[in-house]
């Protein structure tokens, strides 16, 4: 049991960093609890009092009054045991020099005192209630019955001892469920955290997704749309192009969304099969589609996509489709200057280069926040790094590194 409550209290510690005061973990008393105990101090009060009833009737009626009056008064202290337990005790123990009747109330006060485990209050409650009990049956006992008095201090002292460790084993059996109790909240509270964290997550990368797949094709939308704005000189040929084009990108980001709202709506267990992912081996492709809206891109790479592991495959696509994507917003008439390097040992290097319009400082992607730092978030995720910034000559760089391996 000792052990019990030392590993009890070092869980407290770890936990809350100090222990649970004893009053944290005492249960409240239902009603039936408190007859019960009532019901058992009024026994243990009357086992004490028949003794001396006979010789109090017929020779000292006066002390027969005043020690059911104290034992009343007694019965109606025990009440408050648990908010003033050492003050309960020690009126209870005194009383009982004098009255038998304060019998059962001492001794639940002492048991009482005893849950809370606190040597400094327990022992001098044990040798007051010891010290109590050896006067009273040496001076206001029936003077009429012949008592052993070291067999008196005996039973005494094994009583009070039994009294203090039933007590404590009682607190400690407490102390005990409240910690299971805490465990097991602290244990929820975790699980809730850790619930929330991932739900972050994924809305996180539900946001990073949307935004890789829906920001491309858009930004296509709106360069060939703001071609026709201003472009009213055009033949109704290119017009018709110019037209499927954008009614082709807008059916694929239509259909790309739908993909995720899909497994936005569909839950964990539901089985629903996964589109293809984008890969390394998709990003000529992307080149090639990007370079067919207009866009004048010089590509180089010495990397073998076909040996790259899928994770960093399919970041370091969305890597260079965002990468594309900004320079189609903020710089449409710049040349993108794209290069892919590296190999197994030194991870893979990513640096898109462009020129800046002579009007712009930075990007408005620098200043959302969204695309950028979403591609700074998935790179980090990678164990990647990720830089960006604007040189004297008004040229933005985008430097991307990854591991081969995440």
């Amino acid at each position: 049991m000792r052990a019990a409550a030392r590993l009890t209290q070092r869980s407290q510690r770890s936990v809350y960093g100090e222990l649970v005061r004893p009053e944290d973990y005492q249960p409240p008393l239902s009603r039936w609890s408190t007859l019960w105990r009532y019901g058992l101090m009024v026994m243990l009060s009357v086992f004490v009092l028949v003794p001396r009833l006979d010789y109090q009737l017929e020779h000292a009626m006066w002390w027969l009054i005043a020690d059911l009056i104290l034992g009343a008064i007694s019965f109606v202290a025990v009440w408050w045991r648990r908010s003033h337990p050492v003050a309960v005790a020690t009126f209870t123990n005194i009383v009982g020099l004098v009255s038998a009747t304060s019998a059962g109330p001492s001794t639940l006060a002492l048991v009482s005192l005893s849950t809370r485990r606190r040597w400094r209050e327990i022992v001098p409650q044990a040798v007051l209630a010891f010290v109590c009990g050896t006067v009273s049956s040496r001076y206001f006992a029936d003077p009429e019955t012949e008592t052993n008095t070291y067999v008196d201090i005996g039973v005494l002292a094994v009583v009070v001892g039994m009294m203090v460790a039933w007590g404590m084993y009682i607190g400690s059996r407490r102390e005990l469920l409240a910690s299971w109790r805490s465990r097991a909240q602290l244990a929820e509270d975790e699980q809730s955290a850790k619930v929330a964290s991932a739900r972050a997550a994924e809305r996180a990368r539900i946001a990073r997704e949307m935004h890789d797949v829906l920001a491309h094709r858009i930004s296509t939308v709106n360069m060939y749309a703001g071609a026709l704005a201003f472009r009213d000189d055009l033949p109704p040929e290119q017009v018709r192009e110019t037209a499927t084009v954008i009614a082709e990108t807008s059916h694929l980001a239509l259909a790309e969304l739908r993909e995720v709202l899909g497994v936005l709506r569909e839950g964990p267990g539901d089985a629903v099969p996964e589109s293809p992912q984008a890969a390394a081996t998709d990003i000529d492709a992307l080149i090639d589609d990007n370079r067919n809206t207009g866009m004048r891109i010089e590509y180089a790479a010495t990397v073998d996509f076909s040996t790259m592991p899928s994770s960093v495959g399919r970041t370091l696509y969305r890597c260079v489709q965002e990468a594309l994507t900004n320079v189609r917003k903020h710089a449409p008439a710049a040349t993108a200057h794209v290069r892919i390097t590296g190999d197994q040992d030194s991870g893979i290097d990513l640096e898109v280069v462009n020129a800046l319009p002579l009007a712009a400082t930075v990007p408005a992607a620098l200043k959302s926040g969204f695309g950028l730092v979403g591609l700074a978030e998935r790179v980090e995720l990678s164990g990647g790094r990720e830089s960006h910034r604007k040189t004297a000559d008004n040229r933005f760089v985008l430097r991307v590194w990854l591991p081969w391996q995440t």
